[in-house]
Order: C-alpha cells, then sequence, then structure tokens
C-alpha cells in the first residue's frame, strides 16, 4: 500500500469525529443543494471577500473539494487549511471560495473518474456534471462571479487533486486551472491514457504539489505526469511542479502551499483569453 489505502479509509470515517473549537470566520456560509446527478442534497460552504458586500465587483471562483477541512477545526479531519484566515489578509487577487463537502462513505465514488480494482469508485464524471450543470450555475446566479473559464480553478488534495486534474483536461471549457496537490495518479492507469489522447488547450494550468514523503509511487507518478503534458506541447508557463522535501501526505502539506498556489493561480500572468 502506497499509503494510500489507510489514509482514504481512515479520511472517509473519521472526518467528522475531531472535536475542537470552530475557527470558520463570518465570511464563511453554508447551503445546502440538491445533486440529481448523485441522487443526494450536498451541503456547500461559501467564502466571500470581506469587501463583497460593499462592492459591485465580480469575483473569479475556485471550486474545492472535502470542505469539511478546509475553514473550520471543528469539522476538519486532522486540521483545517485556513482557507478563509488566508483570505481575509488579501488586499488584491480576491476571490469567492465555493467548498463542497465530500460524501463521507462516498467520497471515494464521487472523487474518482475511474474504478479501482481494491478500492472501488468511478463516479467522478457524476460528480463533476454535479458541479458543471447545477452547483456552478446556482453560484452564477447568487453571486457576482466572473464565469468564463479563465477565471474558474478547480482544486485539491489526494483523491481531490485526481478529480481536479481530471476536470480540467476532460472539461477545459469550464475549468480553466487546477490546483494538483498530492493526486491520487495510482488510483488508474486510464488517468494517463486520458491525457495521451486530448489535445489540452494552451489556456490551461494547472499547479502540482508533491511531498516527498507520501509514499514510494507519488512523488514519480506526479513527474511522469508532468512529462507526459509537456510531451504533448503543453507549454512550461501552463505548469507549476513543485516536490516538497519531507512533506507528507497531510492538511498540514496542504495549508502551508496553498497561499503560493492560489497566487500562482490567480494571477493575470495565468490567465489567457478563452473564445468561449
Amino acid at each position: 500500500m502506497r499509503l494510500k489505502g489507510f489514509y482514504i479509509i481512515f479520511f472517509v470515517f473519521l472526518a467528522n469525529t475531531i472535536e475542537s473549537q470552530s475557527t470558520a470566520s463570518k465570511q464563511v456560509t453554508k447551503f445546502t443543494i440538491a445533486a440529481p446527478q448523485l441522487d443526494t442534497i450536498k451541503t456547500i460552504w461559501v467564502y466571500l471577500p470581506k469587501d463583497y458586500q460593499n462592492s459591485k465587483k465580480s469575483y473569479p471562483v475556485i471550486y474545492m473539494h472535502d470542505a469539511q477541512n478546509l475553514f473550520d477545526n471543528e469539522t476538519s479531519y486532522i486540521g483545517e487549511w485556513e482557507i478563509d484566515e488566508y483570505m481575509n489578509q488579501l488586499t488584491e487577487h480576491k476571490s469567492i471560495i465555493i467548498g463542497i463537502e465530500h460524501g463521507n462513505e462516498k467520497r471515494i465514488d464521487e472523487l474518482t473518474p475511474y474504478t479501482n480494482e481494491e478500492y472501488g469508485g468511478g463516479k467522478g464524471d457524476a460528480y463533476l456534471n454535479f458541479i458543471k450543470n447545477t452547483l456552478k450555475p446556482h453560484v452564477d446566479i447568487t453571486y457576482r462571479t466572473k464565469s468564463k473559464a479563465e477565471y474558474t480553478t478547480i482544486m485539491g488534495a489526494s483523491l481531490g487533486g485526481l478529480i481536479s486534474f481530471y476536470a480540467t483536461v476532460k472539461y477545459p471549457n469550464t475549468f480553466g486551472k487546477a490546483g494538483v496537490f498530492s493526486a491520487s495518479f495510482w488510483f488508474s492507469e486510464n488517468i494517463y491514457d486520458l491525457v495521451k489522447i486530448t489535445d489540452i488547450p494552451e489556456s490551461s494550468r494547472f499547479y502540482f504539489l508533491i511531498g516527498s514523503e507520501e509514499g514510494e509511487s507519488m512523488v514519480p507518478d506526479q513527474k511522469r505526469m508532468v512529462e507526459l503534458l509537456l510531451s504533448k506541447g503543453v507549454k512550461t508557463k501552463q505548469i507549476e511542479n513543485h516536490i516538497i522535501e519531507g512533506g507528507k501526505h497531510n492538511e498540514t502539506l496542504w495549508k502551508s502551499h496553498f497561499p503560493n498556489a492560489y497566487q500562482w493561480l490567480t494571477s493575470k500572468e495565468t490567465r489567457q483569453t478563452y473564445n468561449d
């Protein structure tokens, strides 16, 4: 087991059992929405910039998975990402953050585009269709968003990194950029096959992050994916590739590197003009 099995199962069943004091800021709210593609009701966390109510500006949107771990220690697995604390400090490059709660025992199904012989899964397209066709239209109507793909990022870690990468490759007209942290590329060889047969537009952007202590295959898997993208003609300016010495597969790694990833993904230099 390349660390993967224990972390996935432990994460799924214990994510809501840690008791701690709530740390979510007043900028964070929640709503529920029907997800017919998944036959469930989803809880969505929303971070709005501090100046949102007093401005008429529209904002880029970042869709993130595993919302329980993003804003609040009370609901986090083993520590939150402190997304709202970081965002509250910004004076520019502000965004709306949409956190989608994972489905507990359904998390593996939702965040994997393919099946795995040992862990199952494979309902990632239904999950992404929920985001594309139900959640995003609701968000764009309800909030002042910049709705085009160049202003829409999808981001996550572990299986969330896998589905974020997949989403940006398969649906580039919806998701222009991906934050790919500790991606579970080991889950299926099919993710590499998809990239081989897919034309990656010059507008797509990928921020890869992996820790050197995440398991024997994790760093080689990320290197392989980056090399595959480059071999297909994806330009180096479209990719940030970071291997963190000593980094482990946990929230500490992801929290500490979220700011750099956010700044790169939202900077003007990473945005291109789309023809949609």
